[in-house]
């Protein structure tokens, strides 16, 4: 950690979300969804350099009214199907081109973890950089969701994918010998630059999870309600 120079926290948020129109600029009691995840990012001891990327003009001036710097993706990179390392990607290159910047690491931050605060990230990043000595490339944040006894997936189509070898059907002690269960939270994920462009993907070649309670992803109206609520017991 001593010669890292510098983290660049990457905070894509397009304007043409279809679940919930204008999330990212959706408030939470007096902020903006958006301005949560900037806020954090600022007053996180590691970061060094807070980039939001959008096409969304007001999305843009918002997330400047709030600190963060700021990059307009081109439109093809704003599309329903657009996924989240080219955005990435795209920062990272052209504040190369630009700037002659490159940094050390870089943190995909979702503006939709309102509840992940600059604590959480520090700790993710303690945790990560314990990890880097043992080997470690990479690390995303996750929940325990248990054991794989018994669990499917249900297919867009309705049908049904068995997570298990259910004609075996092993028994639940067997089971948990082999196979615990994590899910990814969405709240953080953080790897070296060069890794990041090596691997084409925010999750480098030997991750490991930082797992915590559950952190609330936002993407129904039912969860802005919760997040609200448990906003206004903290406060």
């Amino acid at each position: 950690m001593e010669n890292v120079k510098e983290i660049l926290s990457i905070i894509p948020a397009r304007g043409g979300s279809k679940g919930i129109p204008r999330k990212n600029l959706k408030k939470i009691l007096d902020k903006p969804l958006i301005a949560y995840t900037i806020e954090a990012s600022l007053k996180s001891k590691y970061i060094t350099r807070t980039m939001l990327s959008s096409e969304d003009d007001e999305i843009l001036s918002v997330a400047k009214e709030f600190g963060s710097e700021v990059i307009k993706r081109p439109d093809e990179l704003a599309q329903d199907v657009t996924k989240t390392i080219p955005v990435m990607i795209d920062v990272v290159t052209r504040l190369k081109e630009k700037e002659g910047y490159k940094p050390d690491y870089v943190v995909l931050l979702q503006p939709t973890c309102p509840l992940r605060d600059e604590n959480y990230i520090d700790s993710a990043f303690e945790y990560y950089f314990e990890a880097e000595k043992k080997g470690y490339d990479s690390c995303f944040s996750a929940f325990d969701s248990g054991y794989t006894h018994a669990k499917w997936k249900i297919l867009h189509n309705g049908k049904l994918e068995g997570l298990y070898d259910y004609r075996i059907r092993p028994r639940r002690q067997e089971t948990e010998q082999h196979y615990k269960m994590i899910t990814e939270n969405g709240a953080f994920y953080a790897l070296e630059t060069d890794t990041m462009l090596k691997a084409n993907d925010f999750i480098g070649f030997n991750p490991i999870a930082y797992v915590t309670p559950r952190v609330i992803d936002i993407d129904t109206p039912e969860d802005f309600k919760r997040v609200e609520e448990m906003l206004k017991n903290q406060a």
